[in-house]
């Protein structure tokens, strides 16, 4: 409510408040701050424990950003949307508290929920949906499954954060109709079904005020209107002031040690800038978010992580992999694969891969990967044939796929120099498995804050030829081979895409000999590149890392070899997509279209000519322009599946499974079609969110565009029929709620499950509103002409709208059409009621 009086935040629990009275003014301040990387601040001498958090939204992480525990990989965000199913996901937080938990965490950086903007945005893999609702009610069941476990969710990133082109400092310009309606309509539902016991805010500015330092989002909605008393922490390294940040309610600053607060906070209090009030109400919590995850009962000194790998968590991610996977199209039963198949082509860059996520901080060391080729080999008992089809690596791949070190393990020997001249003996040596060498938060604490570093290995080449090497780095790095300098990257200047803030990579290619031994060394330090960054007053020492890889020269027409390989079996399967390269946190997509160059577009139209059973599966976690979508009988769009990627396809493929995914996004046929285009990703860093609130199929709908499939599409192994749509009200008020029935028949021969879909459309209003939008869905199982009869549940908030002259959401006077339907496009029933006198709320 606007103007209302904030809660005193102070008031907690009795030992919150008998804490607070303890603590120093230098105390509270301390805690207001980050002690490292995943940590809160301890004072042990008034028995106040550290918090640890991690790590992120398809899995708790734990504490190294690569080579850490191993861990549970789920679905991405967008996968586990596709299910359309609350239930499994209540049934994920539930898992992944116990997983946070194993790697001593008390609080999981997840779940993310902002909106599908451009089919471009980076993240969006991450994330649920284009449509506000949607992504609100599954993030909710997330974050109650998450917390019954005990773990804190930290809902993010709040808000306005749709891209990832200058993330840091991009001013997102959005007028509050849009605001409200699409942008914080998914935290609202959160808070009001789930209550999160943390928000993360975003990088960017919101209207002109960055995120973590708005008074708007985070004191007026967020805190006033929402009454949210959960814990409002920064993004890493997205605080960007010392005031502002606390007096508009963010209360932790993350990472730590402190760059905006600790001593910055005592002087602004001794300048009056700040009270002691504010520097209570951020302490007071902190102290609670402690006390809710059961910190204060745990010990202080942390034991060891744990890989807790159980087959129930096996068996829910493979679930939920088979529940996301979306059967596009299948024309002539192409699928499922049956009996009558004695020989399958497996064809494309990702059937030996586990395309199982995307890149960034959604990344972990999973427990275990799969690979279709693997799967769909031991499942089908058939006769498989493989052919690569096309190269699709965005950078030179990584060295540690064919490396070892000279004791014979895989990876990297890292010798740690205590300085940046490589003096005296290393400090740590260590093996790591992988050539990304990413040392943002794993660099030993004791050579820091100046460091330089070593890694060596070697590469046996299998074939004679004209062989690539690539290195990108944080700080300066060189690269030797057989002990001379090969890449001199030492004074780089242009940024590249890896590693948040690292170079170009930098190719070279030499000759080498089959057989013969490859010595590689790799010299970098932590100093900070380009070097203008140091600059004005900046860091001289950053994270640190680089990337190493290698490739050896083809020897072969890869399209070629596919469509004879495809010829010679009864079903060819093209497994083709984009990988944890193409989309990842830190840059987003300069395209719709299938990397690289054209040549997965091409494998595709070469197979589709050579066998008419041709299967394309997809994995991206975003639409890709589909110019053979004609030419083939059958589409999956396979997302990133996590550990149990192969196992989940070849259960679908096989039909061991019936696929029951439906798109939680509109996949346009051209990036010219989507509604962001115009606006995408703007100028001199500010983008204008100028399609409004006709995002999504709303645009679609709205300037009649066809997409190439539609939003809440997908199809199944078995058929179903909806009977008549009744509803139990014909009025609707401020107070009650509306049921809605249907009776849904399986008229196949199969068991399966079906997502039905309620939109509401607004007859007539005063101000323009969508063709129609999403207020209500449930998914039900039914065997073989089994009928069941759903019921969905709306309330005010499906009527509604946000009216910037009243301050407030409204429900008009008039009449209202309830339309059900298999996907946004396909209705199947309507009924209709009415709000007899328009009503107006704000939470």
């Amino acid at each position: 409510m606007t103007g209302q009086k904030v809660a005193d935040y102070s008031q907690g629990s009795d030992r919150v408040r008998d804490l607070l009275s303890k603590l120093t003014l230098e105390q509270k301040v301390s805690l207001l701050a980050a002690q490292d990387f995943w940590r809160t601040q301890a004072i042990p001498e008034h028995g106040i424990p550290s918090m640890k958090v991690t790590d992120g939204p398809n899995g708790a992480r734990g504490e190294f950003f690569t080579d850490g525990t191993p861990a549970a990989l789920f679905p991405c965000g967008v996968s586990l949307a596709a299910t359309w199913n609350t239930k499994l996901l209540r049934s994920v937080g539930n898992t992944l508290a116990a997983e946070t938990k194993a790697r001593q965490a008390q609080v999981l950086l997840a779940p993310t929920v902002c909106m599908h903007r451009s089919p471009l945005g980076g993240r969006n893999f991450e994330s649920f949906s284009e449509d506000p609702l949607f992504a609100g009610k599954m993030s909710a069941a997330y974050i109650n499954g998450l917390q019954e476990g005990g773990v804190g969710a930290t809902i993010k990133h709040f808000v306005a954060n749709e891209q990832e082109t200058w993330r840091m400092s991009v001013n997102s310009v959005v007028e509050e109709r849009p605001l409200r309606e699409i942008y914080l309509k998914p935290f609202e539902i959160a808070v009001r079904e789930a209550n999160p016991w943390a928000v993360m805010s975003s990088y960017n500015l919101v209207n002109g005020s960055h995120a973590d330092m708005n008074e708007f989002t985070l004191r007026k909605v967020l805190r006033e209107e929402w009454r949210f008393e959960g814990l409002v922490m920064s993004d890493w390294g997205g605080t960007n002031s010392t005031v502002e940040s606390i007096k508009a309610g963010v209360d932790l600053e993350m990472p730590g040690p402190s760059k905006m607060r600790a001593q910055k906070v005592m002087d602004a209090l001794k300048k009056g800038e700040l009270t002691e009030n504010d520097i209570g109400e951020c302490a007071a919590r902190v102290l609670n978010l402690v006390e809710r995850t059961g910190r204060f009962d745990l010990p202080v000194e942390e034991p060891q992580e744990e890989a807790i790998d159980t087959q129930e968590t096996r068996d829910l991610i493979r679930q939920a992999g088979v529940e996301g996977i979306t059967l596009l199209k299948n024309e002539n039963n192409a699928l499922p694969i049956g009996n009558e198949v004695k020989r399958i082509a497996l064809i494309g860059p990702n059937v030996k891969q586990a395309i199982a996520g995307g890149g960034g901080s959604a990344s972990l060391k999973p427990y275990y990967l799969t690979t279709p080729f693997d799967s769909i080999s031991a499942l089908s008992g058939k006769e498989i044939v493989f052919a690569q089809g096309a190269q699709t690596d965005k950078w030179t791949p990584l060295a540690s796929n064919v490396c070892t070190t000279e004791p014979g393990k895989p990876g990297v020997i890292l010798e740690f120099y205590k300085g940046d001249k490589f003096e005296g003996k290393p400090m740590f040596v260590q093996n790591r498995p992988k050539t990304d060498l990413f040392l943002w938060d794993n660099a030993p604490k004791e050579v820091l804050p100046e460091y330089s570093f070593r890694a060596k290995t070697v590469i046996v080449p299998e074939t004679t030829g004209k062989h690539t090497f690539g290195l990108s780095s944080v700080g300066p790095a060189k690269m030797y081979i057989n002990g001379k300098l090969l890449i001199d990257n030492w004074n780089w200047t242009e940024a590249g895409e890896a590693m948040f803030e690292g170079s170009i990579e930098v190719n070279e290619s030499i000759q080498l000999e089959v057989g013969s031994k490859v010595e590689i060394l790799i010299e970098s330090t932590n100093e900070v590149r380009p070097a203008p960054k140091a600059g004005a007053g900046g860091p001289t020492y950053g994270y640190g890392g680089c990337r190493i890889g290698y490739i050896e020269g083809p020897d072969k027409d890869f399209i070629k070899e596919a469509a004879e390989i495809a010829a010679s079996a009864d079903v060819a399967v093209v497994i083709v997509g984009l990988d944890a390269e193409w989309e990842s946190e830190g840059y987003d997509r300069q395209t719709m279209d299938l990397p690289k160059e054209g040549n997965q577009d091409r494998l595709i139209a070469a197979v589709a000519k050579a066998s008419p059973r041709t299967i394309v599966v997809n994995q991206s976690g975003t639409p890709v322009t589909m110019p053979w979508v004609n030419d083939v009988p059958a589409i999956i769009q396979a997302w990133y599946q996590g550990q149990e990627a192969g196992n989940a396809l070849a259960d679908v493929l096989l039909g061991t499974a019936n696929p029951s995914g439906k798109l939680p996004v509109t996949f346009p046929k051209r990036l010219e079609d989507n509604p962001a285009y115009h606006n995408w990703p703007g100028e001199h860093r500010r983008v204008v969110y100028g399609e409004g609130i006709y995002i999504g199929y709303r645009h679609y709908e709205r300037a009649r565009i066809e997409p190439e499939f539609v939003f809440g599409h997908g199809l199944s192994y078995t058929t179903f029929e909806y009977g008549p749509v009744t509803i139990n009200d014909s009025v609707l008020t401020e107070t009650n709620k509306l049921t809605v029935s249907v009776p849904v028949t399986n008229t196949g021969s199969r068991l399966g499950k079906e997502t039905v879909q309620l939109y509401v459309r607004d007859v007539k209003s005063r101000l323009p509103r969508p063709d129609k939008e999403l207020a209500a869905f449930g998914k039900i199982k039914l065997e073989p002409n089994q009928t069941k009869l759903l019921d969905l549940v709306i309330d005010k908030h499906a009527a509604g709208y946000y009216d910037v002259s009243l301050s407030s959401w409204i429900a008009e006077e008039g009449e209202f059409e309830v339309l059900i339907g298999a996907s946004s496009a396909d209705i199947r029933g309507k009924a209709t009621f009415e709000v007899k006198e328009s009503f107006t709320w704000v939470f």
